[in-house]
């Protein structure tokens, strides 16, 4: 997956760096990006997921 950004007229290259990093936010790399940073047992994982549900669970009854 590759991200392309083209300078549109009169942009800076800050004002590129902010389209860009927002582009990758609305597509997950940087989420995607955090999570691979380090190992995670699987164990792990799955006990992420498991908090992640309860707490939707919650939200839901409430």
């Amino acid at each position: 997956m590759a991200i392309r950004i083209k300078a549109r007229g009169g942009e800076s290259a800050d004002q590129m760096m902010r389209r860009f990093k927002k582009l990758c936010e609305k597509e997950g790399l940087t989420k995607d990006i955090k999570r691979k940073e380090y190992f995670e047992k699987p164990s792990e994982r799955r006990r992420r997921a498991d908090r992640k549900a309860e707490n939707r669970r919650m939200k839901s009854e409430v």
